[in-house]
């Protein structure tokens, strides 16, 4: 993998991001039309180079949560920044079930014979070369290369600057994998240098990139949608709902709504507003209130709400808010179709569930909800790639075209037309 030097301002980052690009296209050729075996021996080796140089990797991530406690980093992005024993771990694990999923790539479905006699498909193909721009998180270093590689995709990845030595480690990791399946350093790529003019240039270079996936906060997200000349994958927000309707089990109730918040604050699928419905409002809540209140959790709430439990007023800008952290707003609605609306209203399109024990409730709000991933009697936290099979994911979408929910093999392929003949000829 090539590297830039420390001293960024002796470079010329354009054409460094240049030579990035060519080297990236050049990959993807390579890689797209790699066969699956050569893939699962790449994946294969990157597993066993983090299991290897786990010292490595934590002594590395030591340098970047120094740093990071010496900037006054904020709470959410040190919890993200951390690789202990237990990320590494889970980083392997995702390798390893993305190289057990199956190859989508080169796959042909549809296929069928047109009354002229000739035969038409689809065929999964990947997208070419995609770049990743994130922040903080250095387990989005794997994962991302990890799946654009099954996947049969190039990738450039820039990572923040406060997880630059992890990322590095990580990426030393991945080019010995690389190297033991014969495959071309070009097919992932680490952006070396942190100057944030390397950001600006990758997301002009639609010459060789096909997709830019942002990682990150919502200024993050907000800038590169607007700047990039390349097609995005993205959410902003992560204000994820749970509802707890008439006919709710208030045992599960009470375990799927302190799970949903407190499993982990500082990711995107932890729910920001808990709505409960009027009817058992009354018996529901003060267990809340225990429970919550025993996590350290600040709770805010809308007048009904206040009048059962002890909280402070929740504002109409709290309805709007991802707190990313022990905060959470309530509000008392009269049923379903007012809890639907204030969803749909407020909520990012991300993750929203309802826990219940009325069938025809759940395929409403399955069906109403305007969300990626909507959930019945299921905690927001299980909105991710890993917990949904997909062995990681590059990130979570809330658009409609394209791809939508987590991001994992499918997400980086598309599909075009393939036509199988036998001599026909086309007469007007």
């Amino acid at each position: 993998m090539s590297s830039v030097p420390e001293k960024t301002s002796e470079i010329d980052i354009a054409a460094y991001m240049r030579g990035v690009g060519e080297a990236a296209r050049a990959a993807s050729r390579v890689i797209a039309a790699a066969p699956t075996g050569v893939k699962s021996r790449a994946l294969a080796a990157i597993a066993d180079a983090l299991g290897s140089e786990r010292a490595a990797l934590k002594d590395a991530n030591r340098i970047d949560m120094e740093r990071a406690g010496r900037n006054g980093l904020d709470k959410p992005l040190v919890d993200r920044l951390l690789l202990d024993d237990a990320a590494i771990d889970r980083m392997i694990e995702g390798v390893l079930q993305v190289d057990a999923l199956p190859d989508p790539v080169g796959e042909i479905t549809d296929l069928a014979y047109r009354p002229t006699g000739i035969q038409v498909g689809r065929m999964r193909v990947p997208l070419g070369v995609i770049g990743i721009i994130y922040e903080s998180r250095p387990n989005v270093t794997v994962d991302a290369a990890a799946l654009c590689l099954k996947s049969g995709n190039a990738c450039i990845l820039r990572g923040g600057s406060e997880a630059i030595e992890s990322n590095r480690a990580i990426a030393a990791c991945i080019q010995r994998g690389l190297l033991t399946a014969g495959l071309p350093e070009g097919v992932v790529h680490l952006v070396g240098t942190t100057n944030r003019q390397a950001v600006g240039e990758l997301l002009k270079m639609k010459a060789w990139v096909d997709i830019i996936v942002p990682r990150g906060g919502p200024s993050l997200i907000e800038r590169i949608s607007a700047e990039s000349s390349i097609p995005v994958i993205k959410h902003l927000d992560g204000i994820c709902h749970v509802y707890i309707d008439t006919d709710a089990d208030l045992d599960m109730a009470v375990s799927v709504a302190v799970n949903s918040k407190t499993e982990k604050y500082a990711v995107c699928n932890a729910m920001e507003t808990l709505l409960v419905a009027e009817k058992v409002a009354d018996e529901v809540l003060p267990r809340l209130f225990s429970r919550f209140t025993e996590a350290g959790v600040t709770l805010k709430g809308c007048e009904r709400t206040r009048a059962r439990i002890a909280v402070s007023p929740a504002t109409e800008q709290d309805w709007h808010t991802e707190y990313l952290g022990p905060v959470l707003s309530i509000r008392v609605v009269d049923g379903l179709d007012p809890a639907i609306d204030h969803i749909n209203t407020y909520g990012s399109r991300h993750t929203d569930a309802i826990v219940t024990g009325n069938y025809g409730n759940a395929r409403r709000f399955l069906a109403e909800v305007d969300s990626a991933s909507v959930m019945v009697n299921a905690s927001t936290q299980f909105a991710d790639g890993f917990e949904f099979g997909l062995g990681a994911e590059v990130g979570i979408s809330t658009d409609k075209l394209h791809a939508r929910g987590p991001v994992g093999l499918e997400g980086l392929t598309c599909q075009k037309f393939v036509v199988f003949g036998n001599g026909e000829v086309r007469h007007r």
